[in-house]
């Protein structure tokens, strides 16, 4: 499933675009829109986006339990070389450690997380604050043609500005067009 980023001008361009992709058949899940303006998409009753989409929280969190799980197995490392107490500890205390690093880590990663705007929406940053409209469309493989006709017949002024292969893997490239 790709994600295709359109970038439309106006409140009422969004609110026809969103009817126009549910007439194609794509369900409200599918369909997700980054704006300034949370209060408009609701009187409009457009589906916005949620905190996994603007927040970095996802990425946070991965590399934060990376990074602390690393982290234990140096310390597990260390503390199987130096015996600090004078005997081996128990593999439940080495357990115990990278588990806890780990943890630890996911949860300073996410704290990064919710305060980072997400990577992927980052090159249009400056568009969402000029006050315009980023669609993100979920389009499964044999839907994404019907959906990209569809668009530039109806809606021209909606630029397709990047696909991205899946939206959710935080590593993935995205392709601005």
């Amino acid at each position: 499933m790709k994600c295709l980023y359109y970038l439309s001008p106006t409140l009422d361009v969004s609110q026809k675009v969103s009817d126009d992709l549910h007439e194609v058949g794509l369900l409200d899940w599918y369909l997700h829109v980054i704006s300034k303006d949370e209060q408009g998409l609701v009187q409009k009753h457009i589906h916005s986006s949620n905190y996994l989409e603007t927040l970095d929280l996802f990425r946070g969190t991965t590399v934060g339990g990376a990074l602390g799980f690393v982290f234990g197995w140096i310390l597990v490392g260390l503390a199987a070389y130096y015996e600090p107490y004078g005997t081996p500890l128990s593999n439940t205390v080495y357990f115990l450690i990278i588990l806890f690093f780990t943890l630890f880590g996911i949860w300073e990663g996410g704290l990064y997380g919710v305060d980072s705007e997400n990577q992927k929406i980052k090159p249009f940053h400056d568009e969402i604050e000029a006050g315009k409209f980023l669609v993100l469309v979920y389009a499964a493989k044999e839907e994404e043609e019907a959906i990209v006709n569809m668009m530039k017949k109806k809606h021209p002024e909606s630029k397709l500005v990047a696909v991205d292969k899946h939206f959710v893997n935080p590593f993935s490239k995205l392709k601005v067009v």
